[in-house]
């Protein structure tokens, strides 16, 4: 359907008069006529009643205007999703049931009324590059080079420090540990198939095994989460690692168990990116928030890659 002719129908209906809505569109009375003719043409039906006094809707005019307008709001809404200045807020997070995802939801939660859209994009490259153009505004990413190297304009900072946790299922020798130390994990199988190498999550748990003499193994395909939690829940050899934050729902007879890690604690660097002329003014509020709330960065407890620290 032709908005235009959409929207001059509404102007006309507005104000009973061809001639008073060319005026309001700055377009001729010639144009109105023929956008309101094409519009009754497509619709098959007459939407004014034209009279001495102007234009009059006739009913099946009484019934389009409504959703006309429902249209024209549409339009508006469509348009200022992707209209720089006026879109809301957009952010990358890594995954929907990652920590980056549960801070947005925190920062929705403390600022309903801030527009805002979540986005996931594949690796941090992509981050970066997506946040210099400026077709997001922040992302949430760890980050394996220094923030001094990053591109001209753009900037990071850590917000989370997210404590990893060994995922197993009740028949696992270790399901029923209050907490487990990374070297006590040495030789057993870790099962990560979701892991992609040359992805900052990759270079993550390369060197977290590489640190601690561990076996991750990434063989076979990844089918989502749903199949790897039904392969844990079955398995008495194979766990997983999975994120403090990250939010997981299993059938209660899986018996999944997630055990904390100590001395040391291996935490995932989660870092925002943005870039620094970003004049957004939903990106400011995001930053004060998260240095409000972050839970800071590692110390003598917790162990990092020597990229993060």
């Amino acid at each position: 359907m032709n908005l235009d002719a959409v929207r001059t129908f509404v102007a006309v209906a507005d104000v009973g008069q061809f001639q008073e809505a060319a005026a309001n569109l700055s377009i001729t009375q010639q144009a109105v006529s023929k956008r309101v003719a094409g519009l009754e043409k497509d619709l098959g039906v007459r939407l004014f009643t034209r009279t001495a006094r102007g234009a009059k809707l006739t009913i099946d005019g009484q019934a389009f205007l409504p959703h006309a307008r429902d249209l024209l709001q549409a339009e508006e809404r469509a348009a200022a999703s992707v209209r720089p200045g006026s879109r809301a807020l957009r952010v990358d997070v890594i995954g929907r049931r990652l920590a980056p995802a549960d801070l947005m939801r925190g920062f929705h939660r403390a600022h309903p009324g801030t527009p805002l859209d979540v986005v996931t994009l594949f690796d941090a490259d992509a981050a970066i590059a997506a946040v210099r153009s400026g077709t997001i505004d922040a992302s949430f990413r760890a980050l394996t080079l220094p923030a001094r190297q990053l591109p001209d304009g753009v900037e990071a900072v850590r917000v989370l420090d997210e404590p990893i946790q060994l995922l197993t299922g009740p028949a696992h020798e270790l399901a029923a540990a209050r907490t487990v130390t990374p070297a006590q994990l040495a030789g057993h199988r870790i099962w990560m198939p979701g892991i992609v190498a040359g992805t900052e999550w990759a270079a993550y748990y390369d060197d977290l095994a590489a640190a601690f003499g561990l076996t991750i193994e990434v063989t076979g395909p990844d089918f989502g989460t749903e199949p790897l939690l039904d392969t844990i829940a079955d398995s008495p050899a194979l766990a997983t690692f999975v994120g403090e934050q990250t939010s997981f729902v299993w059938p209660a007879d899986h018996d999944l168990r997630r055990v904390p890690m100590h001395d040391p604690t291996p935490v995932y660097p989660h870092s925002l990116i943005w870039r620094g002329d970003n004049p957004h003014p939903a990106l400011a509020l995001l930053r004060d928030h998260l240095g409000s709330t972050h839970t800071g960065h590692s110390d003598a407890g917790t162990w990092t890659p020597k990229w993060a620290q």
